[in-house]
């Protein structure tokens, strides 16, 4: 008798609510002391560090729904026996939206414009560049189109969950079965579409890109996907790792945790390959308004992490993930999850802390304290979601194809 149904355990909810207590109390400190502040640079760094959190972490969640309805498209089975994985995280999508949506009011119409210097209406009047953009570049297109790309996200990502459940209910005859694909494949097709037209292009110049305002490549919101994505499935082999250990999806095997790794190694790969690609332009072109980015991140005391991030997103992960075996063992994949997850989380904040605080650099006790939150977040919900639902959708047509799925 296969286990389908997730209790947390009693360690699983003391981690949780560690997590939430000590993230919740620097919140509040950090709060009170640098967002408070009277000190312009110990507010910034109060909301870059909210603001670097925020997208992140939703872009991660909402990797495990696109990584859903590509598998959908592609007529995928192996992944049935643990969607209910990332069916679980992607509930986070709202929460993080709402959250996020939170951060960008204050941001675009608050006093401080040292993170989005466009918001600054005396400031762009003397700036040509930022003039030019205003068109798009622009506080209510900016909450508009976020409102919109969260409202997609979450609308049709609650509509595949829900087609999810009608599994539960009870076997289906072969035209109710091709009804159920149809269905399916539409909604997945949809959120696909609205998923790229966001996360592949227009979101991750908004949120992140117009930090940079004077600067922009055409490479960056592959870039971003890249990061979000392989951080995405990380997450995913994580929770498949700890149910797996709690003898709970008994028919996932190692063939599934393997696939969960080549996504990992391929995206490893991708990520640098666009990394290396966006770099070598800019760097052989040598054009001063282009390597600005890269000149206050090479040079500047942001240079450690700079380089650590190639560590930690490419070298190690692909050394370690170059093997069948390491993909197939638990304790690797792990370590890996946890190394690409933090490894992107510090890739982003490479991504938004220049251009928010210039040399006015900054990484401890409340960067460290955001992530504990939003890691503690993650464990709620995802464990609340895990719980409501049986962890295997027994009825549904493609699960066969899963229990016998071989690499």
């Amino acid at each position: 008798m296969i286990k389908q149904h997730f209790e947390a355990s009693a360690g699983y909810r003391k981690w949780t609510l560690g997590l939430l207590a000590v993230g919740g109390l620097i919140l509040v400190l950090g709060f009170i002391f640098l967002g408070l502040s009277k000190d312009e640079h110990s507010q910034t760094r109060f909301w870059a560090v909210l603001l670097q959190n925020s997208t992140y972490f939703l872009l991660v969640v909402n990797a495990s729904m696109f990584f859903i309805c590509v598998t959908c498209l592609a007529l995928g089975g192996w992944q049935m026996a643990f969607r209910r994985v990332p069916e679980a995280i992607s509930t986070l999508v709202p929460v993080f939206s709402g959250i996020a949506l939170v951060i960008f009011l204050y941001l675009i119409f608050g006093p401080n414009h040292h993170i989005y210097h466009w918001t600054d209406k005396g400031h762009i009047e003397h700036d040509s560049i930022l003039k030019g953009k205003s068109g798009f570049l622009n506080p209510w297109f900016f909450l508009i189109w976020s409102i919109v790309a969260m409202g997609m996200w979450s609308w049709a990502g609650a509509k595949m969950r829900q087609l999810s459940s009608e599994a539960d209910e009870r076997p289906m005859e072969n035209d109710e079965a091709k009804n159920f694909h149809r269905r399916n494949t539409v909604w997945a097709a949809i959120f696909t579409v609205a998923f790229g037209l966001t996360v592949g292009s227009t979101i991750p110049w908004f949120w992140l890109m117009s930090i940079d305002a004077h600067w922009y490549s055409t490479m960056y919101s592959w870039y971003t996907f890249a990061s979000t994505f392989v951080s995405g499935m990380a997450l995913i082999a994580l929770f498949v790792v700890y149910l797996k250990n709690r003898d709970y999806l008994e028919w996932v095997n190692q063939e599934h945790l393997q696939d969960l790794g080549k996504f990992m190694f391929a995206f490893t790969i991708f990520w640098t390959y666009l990394w290396y690609s966006q770099f070598m332009l800019i760097w052989y072109a040598n054009i001063p308004e282009e390597t600005i980015y890269f000149k206050v991140r090479m040079h500047g005391p942001y240079r450690a992490i700079f380089f650590l991030n190639l560590i930690l997103n490419f070298v190690l992960p692909f050394l370690l993930l170059m093997t069948r075996g390491s993909k197939r063992n638990y304790t690797v994949m792990t370590f890996l999850a946890i190394l690409i997850v933090f490894g992107h989380w510090l890739d982003f904040y490479q991504m938004v802390m220049p251009g928010a605080l210039g040399e006015h650099y900054s990484l401890g006790w409340f960067e460290f304290g955001i992530l504990a939150l939003y890691a503690g977040l993650i464990m709620h919900f995802v464990g609340k979601a895990l719980a409501k639902k049986p962890l295997v959708s027994v009825n549904h047509p493609l699960l066969k194809e899963s229990i016998i799925h071989h690499a």
